[in-house]
């Protein structure tokens, strides 16, 4: 009986042999690959045996004291990498980091740009999904997160941007007039911004000025990703239908407008092509060398340990157990610090007895500080995905390689990449992007959409956006891995950067080793769809424009799984897809917001969790609000000031 391929058509013996080959083919190089990049140098700072570095529990009895460090850092993500970096700096203050994962230097994955959604569902990942969402079609969402030093920065799009500087203004109002509230602000805040950044200019665009980004920092960015045939086709497009063009959105002239004198985004990929991720930027051999830095991998935290004999808290180390069950106590001299990211984060605080007090009852967990705000407030960007089909044969839907033409497409792409650093494997997916808002009137006429429909701006000032929309040279129907029939696609994407829908981080059981309770309530609020059926709207003008509109296929005008007809729908069923559609962009945030106790606020401008002075939070779960762009750029600058400011209380003390 003849075989049938991924397209229903007849596979003879002969293309079943050549289709066999190309498979061992490409299998063979990419274990050739994971042995190039692969290897693992010796380092100091890692802890192979948690005994020589932690406290073993044994029994309930063990009384015995047990290894000291001034400072435990809890998670080696983005802040976490880049904070034990900073404070050991100073050979005086002996760090700990401890990180569920492993390392992500040796994984293939982590280092070619494209692949990093080979990572999903994998050990490498916590794969976690939040409850059905009642305003998103009743559906579960999948939520990557990285189990791996280097955090989500192994496992996201690379794109370099920092949002719009009135963020951080509003960050600084929020703050109420606490003492350091004003040091949040774009002015003072930028040199953060700043000083991870260590920015490659491109003489392809010497419209860039690279005087007013980082030059100094360890975060390699650059123009260094793939451009796809698509890219500049988009970019045109966008600027056809009346976006303002920049040459730069990453500086203090503002973010609105799409990227028209560069071909593609910024993003964190090197010069050799590879992934730049916390670890690799900030754990560089000098740096593991330290005689006071210390890296405790595979070590899962399942709570912050307290001495609560005095009328304050004080944070004294961490508990954590081994992939074996075996487990470890280590003691902090000085201070705690939570670098766990926006779902880990609050949910080690309630394991620990810090959080809503009632919803701790629940779970028969002792109260050690009644926050409500731990685990509130989560914001979230959601992404509308809408996908076409593609005439030009210029998409990367063969990385997949799932027929022979493309297994035989991508062998070469590997042999490329492995003798040049560069093509298409290099893409970091979203390739170009631009930024509106939704009350633009030259984007969106009055007289084509109604006053009345038009959204409360929420956007954090005039010169902010709250939509965001890319380019992919690939498409996808979910973030769950379906795909679409074997063929040629790309995509644009419409994202809600200024939500009003907020959600919760809760526990499931006092088990740790439980999943959260992720419920980022998408879509509860008619202002997040009214955004998005706009930012809709906008796309499906844009991909009609040229020259983007010559790579439509026309064949895909009546595919229900495609949405070349969006431009036919009126709103309700636009606001129908939308609602079907909506996905993670993979920026949770928020859940312990730095703002007043009083306001749901968990930690103060200097980062310390309210009560509980020695305990401070380094991650994107301190945002007050939601930036309005992507959020791997501001978490590494919070951990670059939250840095400075411990090392100034240690050595205040």
């Amino acid at each position: 009986m003849p075989l049938r391929g991924a397209n229903g058509v007849h596979v003879g013996p002969r293309a079943v042999k050549s289709l066999a080959t190309a498979s061992a083919a490409l299998s063979a190089f990419v274990i050739v690959l994971r042995y190039l990049y692969g290897k693992k140098l010796p380092f100091s700072a890692f802890v192979l045996d948690p005994a020589k570095a932690a406290r073993h529990i044994r029994s309930s009895q063990d009384e015995y004291d047990y290894n000291e460090y001034d400072v435990v850092i809890v998670g080696g993500g983005t802040a976490g990498c880049a904070l034990a970096a900073r404070l050991s700096e100073d050979p005086s203050i002996r760090v700990l980091l401890l990180e569920a994962g492993q390392s992500s230097i040796s994984e293939l994955f982590t280092i070619v740009p494209v692949s990093y959604s080979r990572l999903f569902h994998s050990k490498h990942e916590w794969d976690l999904w939040t409850v059905p969402q009642p305003h998103a079609a009743s559906l579960t969402k999948y939520w990557p997160r990285a189990k791996l030093l280097g955090g989500c920065n192994c496992i996201n799009a690379m794109v370099f941007h920092a949002g719009a500087p009135e963020d951080y203004d509003e960050w600084a109002l929020a703050q109420k007039g606490q003492e350091g509230a004003n040091e949040w602000s774009y002015k003072e805040f930028q040199k953060y911004l700043l000083k991870f950044e260590k920015f490659h200019p491109s003489p392809k665009y010497p419209q860039v000025d690279a005087s007013l980004r980082g030059r100094s920092g360890p975060v390699e960015v650059g123009y260094f990703g793939y451009a796809s045939f698509g890219t500049p086709r988009f970019i045109e497009a966008c600027t056809k239908v009346g976006i303002p063009a920049t040459p730069d959105v990453n500086t203090v002239k503002g973010t609105m407008g799409v990227t028209k004198l560069t071909t593609h985004v910024v993003t964190y990929i090197n010069s050799k092509g590879r992934r730049v991720t916390s670890e690799s930027a900030y754990l560089t051999p000098d740096v593991l060398a330290r005689p006071n830095l210390k890296i405790i991998t595979r070590a899962h935290v399942t709570r912050i340990l307290f001495d609560t004999s005095g009328s304050t808290p004080r944070a004294v180390g961490a508990e954590f157990t081994q992939p074996n069950g075996d487990k470890f106590e280590v003691k902090a001299r000085k201070e705690v610090v939570l670098s766990a990211g926006a779902v880990h984060t609050p949910q080690i605080l309630m394991l620990s007895g810090v959080g809503p007090a009632d919803h701790l009852r629940e779970h028969n967990i002792p109260v050690v500080a009644d926050l409500p705000g731990v685990g509130s407030n989560l914001m979230d960007h959601v992404v509308v995905d809408l996908n076409y089909r593609d005439k030009t044969d210029s998409s990367l839907s063969f990385v997949r390689g799932r027929t022979l033409g493309h297994k035989l497409k991508l062998i070469k792409a590997l042999m490329q990449y492995r003798l040049t650093g560069g093509g298409p494997l290099t893409t970091n997916v979203c390739e170009a992007i631009a930024f509106v808002r939704s009350t633009d009137p030259k984007l969106f006429p009055p007289e084509e959409f109604a006053a009345e429909g038009t959204p409360e701006d929420t956007t954090s000032g005039p010169g902010a956006p709250d939509i965001e929309l890319f380019f992919s040279p690939v498409a996808y129907k979910q973030h769950t891995g379906e795909t679409l029939p074997v063929g040629n696609y790309f995509a644009l994407h419409g994202v809600l950067l200024r939500p009003t829908s907020k959600g919760t981080i809760r526990l499931k059981s006092s088990n740790p080793h439980d999943p959260p309770v992720i419920d980022p309530q998408y879509l509860s609020t008619q202002h997040d769809v009214a955004v998005l059926v706009r930012a809709a709207r906008l796309l499906a003008r844009i991909v009609r424009t040229e020259p983007l509109a010559s790579m439509l296929d026309p064949a895909g005008d009546s595919d229900a799984d495609l949405d070349h007809a969006l431009h036919d729908l009126d709103d309700a069923a636009v606001a129908e897809r939308v609602r079907a559609k909506a996905e993670t962009l993979y920026h949770p945030a928020c859940t312990a917001r730095m703002s007043p106790k009083a306001d749901g606020g968990v930690v103060d401008p200097y980062l310390r969790v309210h009560g509980i002075p020695n305990l401070r939070i380094v991650d994107a779960s301190v945002f007050p609000t939601i930036v309005s762009g992507h959020t791997a750029a501001p978490t590494y600058a919070i951990a670059e000031k939250a840095a400075d400011l411990i090392k100034a209380a240690i050595h205040k003390a």
